[in-house]
């Protein structure tokens, strides 16, 4: 286990008696310390299977549990099969993306998240600045100007919409998503907020309430003037196939590091392709599931955009040259943006990055907690 920035990160090696190593990245953001015990449980089923039988090994893994398993279940299975497909392609000297029929782009496209910077200004300025040194021309944010459960609704929108029209008049040359992060309970107020965005045409409108109601998200897509983007809370390919059937997204965001890996990813892709839905797979996550997604997403024909992240720490010169400062260190040569995308490494196998080892010996864990906010009547609210 270690750490990124204020995140814990949850790695799983995987040793073969070939002398491969394979590495997968668990989803875990709260319980996190609830997956170590859970992956020496998985281990047991794993030790003397033959790793390039991804399948059926998954299969297994499934199959010993009495019921389907849910977020902490797939979360490891996950990360192990994460590990599988990083051996299975070392053991041939290929890059991951060859075993899933190669590369159907030259580059994956990505989006960076800005969460900090209320004055659209201040916006504009950051986003500039990462043009510049990086390429990006797409982002995403919050839509909330204000406390959605402190003030009146009506004030909530107006000042989103009086923010949006700002900078959007500010940053014509970039495109914007809003994530709504699943806080609004009343789908009545999913619409109008997503409605709100409309006029100034965002490139999704994520998650503004609770997934579990797949026809009440079918109901709101039906009232939206925007595409609609979920699938960061959903777990399985039998999730995604409700969602689809309901009429439920314009855009799914399946994680690689929850659904139960890429072998489970690429059939949810498989799934929205025959719905005509594209795929922008959520990854907050670290810059080992950035390598997983990026291989994904350069094989995945209904790709849409893939959510990145700066590796925290560290600066880098606009050349890409790294200062002094460590970033992401367990990776010492994360994928980084070109031009807004990310590039392949074809000659180099498996994810195409390297671990270090040493350091992930060395004890930087920070535990994290999901902080939640309460209404005015001291009840939580969701988040």
């Amino acid at each position: 286990m270690t750490c990124d920035r204020d995140r814990p990160r949850v790695l799983v090696a995987i040793d073969t008696d070939e002398g491969i190593t394979g590495w997968g990245e668990c989803y875990n953001h709260g319980p996190d310390r609830a997956l170590p015990p859970l992956l020496d449980y998985l281990f047991l089923q794993l030790e003397g299977e033959d790793p390039r039988r991804i399948e059926r090994i998954v299969q297994k893994l499934l199959m010993q549990s009495r019921f389907p398993p849910g977020a902490l279940g797939l979360a490891a299975i996950s990360a192990i099969d994460h590990a599988l497909w990083d051996i299975s392609a070392k053991a041939l000297g290929v890059p991951a993306y060859q075993l899933l029929g190669g590369t159907v782009r030259d580059r994956v496209r990505v989006y960076l998240g800005v969460y900090t910077a209320p004055d659209p200004k201040e916006v504009r300025d950051y986003c500039n600045q990462m043009n510049a040194q990086w390429g990006f021309t797409a982002f995403k944010m919050s839509p909330y100007r204000n406390d959605i459960h402190a003030e009146p609704w009506g004030k909530t929108l107006k000042a989103t919409a009086d923010w949006v029209e700002v900078l959007h008049a500010l940053c014509p040359d970039y495109e914007f998503a809003y994530d709504a992060h699943a806080k609004l309970f009343e789908p009545w107020q999913a619409e109008q907020l997503g409605n709100a965005l409309a006029p100034f045409n965002p490139m999704f409108y994520e998650e503004p309430m609770r997934p579990e109601n797949f026809e009440s998200w079918g109901a709101l897509k039906s009232k939206l003037r925007v595409p609609l983007a979920t699938g960061e809370s959903l777990y399985s390919r039998f999730e995604f196939l409700r969602l689809l059937q309901a009429g439920g997204a314009d855009i799914i965001q399946p994680d690689i590091c929850v659904v139960g890996g890429l072998l489970e990813m690429r059939k949810i892709a498989a799934l929205a392709e025959a719905f005509f839905v594209p795929v922008a797979p959520h990854n907050p996550m670290g810059p080992l599931a950035t390598a997983v997604n990026l291989h994904f997403s350069a094989a995945c024909p209904n790709f849409k955009i893939l959510e990145y992240r700066l590796p925290h720490g560290a600066a880098y010169h606009s050349d890409g040259m790294q200062t002094d400062d460590q970033s992401a260190a367990y990776i010492t040569d994360p994928y980084l943006p070109k031009d807004g995308h990310l590039e392949l490494r074809p000659d180099r196998p498996g994810w195409g990055v390297e671990i270090d080892e040493d350091y992930l010996k060395t004890d930087r864990y920070v535990h994290w907690e999901r902080k939640l906010p309460k209404r005015p009547d001291g009840s939580w609210s969701y988040t």
